[in-house]
């Protein structure tokens, strides 16, 4: 390399004092943003684990003063409701459970089926109907809420769990979506070649383009069980029975017995996050490899 290509070179690599701020803003703007979303979850953690007179003081404390109690975790973990000999968290989080998994893993078999049909497959008026399909997402749920209210009354489902299992069974316009995208990254040769071998429709599903979205199911998996978990108002509004309340709605009845104890309340919170953030936690690596690969050739 001759000298004046080393100083151009010197030149371009040396970075501007206008990138330079720029970078220095962004990473401003994203520690502020994590502080946002941090400091109420630290605040509810650590109040968790203080005293109730430390807990109600007008004067909030970074640490307990007293040291660490568990006391609340001790109450939530060991609250029995009448109605159960189970106590409350353990009996919501099973039936969470068994209300959000089902559809999770069938919605997502579905959804990806109808994605691959959208992305490699060709039959009639095929982008009309992927149009509809988006079309839905444009659709706010509070404007279904009543007439899918009153269609499940009058099958009798209300009271009952398959408002919240059967629709879901049957997958979901975003998840679509998104697999199509992922699925159109995929080399259609090799779909053709897996044709030419002999290979049908769902041989070539499962074992091609299964195999080759491991990452992207994942992550939507994640996703709708997050969805699912954290649903409130759903399972508020369609069951009746105490002994089927999920872990949400579980947690609410802790404002009448434990509306005085704030570490207990933290508490509660506390363990309804364990578990969606342990899924995140071991699942990280696949979730991200997942978003960041959709719609790339692979």
């Amino acid at each position: 390399m001759t000298e004046n290509a080393l100083k151009t070179y010197k030149h371009e690599s040396k970075p501007s004092a206008k990138s330079i701020v720029a970078k220095t803003a962004i990473y401003l703007g994203l520690i502020l943003f994590a502080l946002w979303i941090l400091i109420p979850f630290y605040i509810v953690v650590i109040t968790s684990f203080k005293t109730r007179i430390e807990a109600q003081s007008p004067e909030f404390t970074l640490w307990p003063k007293d040291g660490f109690h568990w006391d609340g975790y001790i109450e939530v973990l060991g609250y029995k409701a009448g109605y159960s000999s189970i106590p409350v968290v353990w009996l919501g989080l099973l039936n969470t459970l068994l209300i959000v998994l089902p559809p999770t893993v069938i919605g997502l078999f579905t959804s990806s089926l109808a994605a691959y049909a959208f992305a490699k497959l060709r039959f009639k008026s095929k982008n009309f109907l992927f149009s509809v399909l988006l079309a839905t997402m444009m659709i706010p749920g509070t404007i279904m809420l009543t007439p899918s209210y009153l269609l499940y009354d009058k099958i009798y489902w209300t009271g009952t769990a398959f408002p919240l299992m059967i629709p879901g069974m049957f997958g979901a316009a975003a998840c679509v979506f998104f697999m199509r995208q992922f699925y159109m990254g995929i080399p259609t040769d090799l779909i053709e070649a897996a044709k030419l071998d002999g290979m049908g429709y769902f041989g070539i599903f499962f074992k091609i383009m299964v195999p080759l979205s491991v990452p992207a199911l994942l992550a939507q998996g994640i996703l709708g069980f997050i969805g699912g978990y954290n649903d409130y108002f759903g399972p508020y509004l369609y069951l009746t029975d105490p002994t089927m309340y999920t872990l949400q709605i579980a947690l609410n009845s802790f404002q009448g017995t434990y509306a005085s104890k704030w570490p207990t309340m933290m508490a509660g919170a506390v363990c309804a996050l364990i578990p969606t953030l342990l899924i995140y936690i071991l699942a990280q690596k696949y979730f991200i490899q997942g978003i960041a690969t959709a719609g790339m050739k692979l």
